[in-house]
């Protein structure tokens, strides 16, 4: 019984340890960190108010626990809801291989056109409620249906495309914006915006094709990968498409190389 005590002590301890970890990991580098470091120097404070007698403190401290507790609920809104999102995340996809490798030629052909495009792949986390905004397409995956979408001045080129498995679901549709602005550049536009705003709340992988530069840029998590060349894309898209992307050391080496959240 001795042995059997010990295992379960440290088994509890590495299962506290690997929750502690990933809630740090889950709010590293957005707007919960800094809320975080405040709401910890106020226990602090309130610890400090205990030892040090200060009634009055403690009792105004002690009125405000309550009111406070439903403020941060509402604070981290965004961030409870993107991690009741996530969880559960734990199968393999099956993503199409042809379809992975039609995205990438249409994003090549407008790369060199730059023609401004946003695609979204969607994965376990569903997309319904962004393809209800959008116009049904329900067609297969291909570089011609994708180019045709963009074409500028085209009734859908300004929206995102959506594409289930091997077929694109549904085109121009609405996407959220990221409400983590202060790690953006200025030289950021919407479609990289929403890109990441997506990407926060859902596993989704965003293509966007820059209709400034040409260069594209891929978000996934909530961080955004500028620059991506050409070759790398479909290799990309097909790692992470099958669940190994937090095993891709070269790419989780890219998405440090300049901020927690753009690369």
């Amino acid at each position: 019984m001795g042995i059997l005590h010990h295992w379960k002590i440290i088994l509890e301890i590495a299962l506290l340890w690997y929750f502690i970890y990933m809630a740090l990991s889950f709010i590293k580098g957005t707007r919960t960190e800094q809320l975080l470091k405040g709401v910890i120097i106020i226990i602090i404070i309130f610890i400090a108010t205990q030892q040090l007698q200060f009634e009055a403190l403690n009792w105004v401290i002690t009125r405000l626990f309550p009111i406070s507790v439903i403020a941060l609920l509402v604070i981290f809104q965004p961030e409870l809801r993107r991690g009741l999102a996530r969880l559960g995340q734990f199968g393999v996809y099956e993503d199409d291989i042809e379809a992975i490798e039609e995205v990438s030629k249409a994003v090549i052909s407008m790369t060199k056109k730059k023609t401004g495009a946003l695609i979204v792949i969607e994965r376990e986390v569903g997309l319904k409620t962004y393809i209800e905004t959008g116009i049904t397409i329900d067609s297969r995956v291909s570089k011609e249906l994708l180019v045709s979408i963009f074409m500028p001045k085209g009734p859908l080129h300004d929206g995102a495309v959506i594409i289930k498995r091997d077929r694109v679901v549904a085109a121009g549709c609405l996407l959220p914006l990221t409400q983590e602005a202060s790690y953006l550049s200025t030289s950021l536009g919407t479609r990289h915006r929403a890109a990441i705003g997506l990407t926060e709340e859902t596993d989704a992988l965003c293509i966007v094709v820059s209709e400034e530069t040409g260069t594209i840029s891929l978000s996934v998590n909530g961080h955004l990968t500028r620059n991506i060349e050409k070759d790398h894309l479909a290799t990309m898209l097909k790692n992470m498409s099958y669940k190994r992307k937090m095993k891709n050391a070269w790419y989780l080496k890219m998405l440090s190389k300049v901020s927690p959240k753009v690369t």
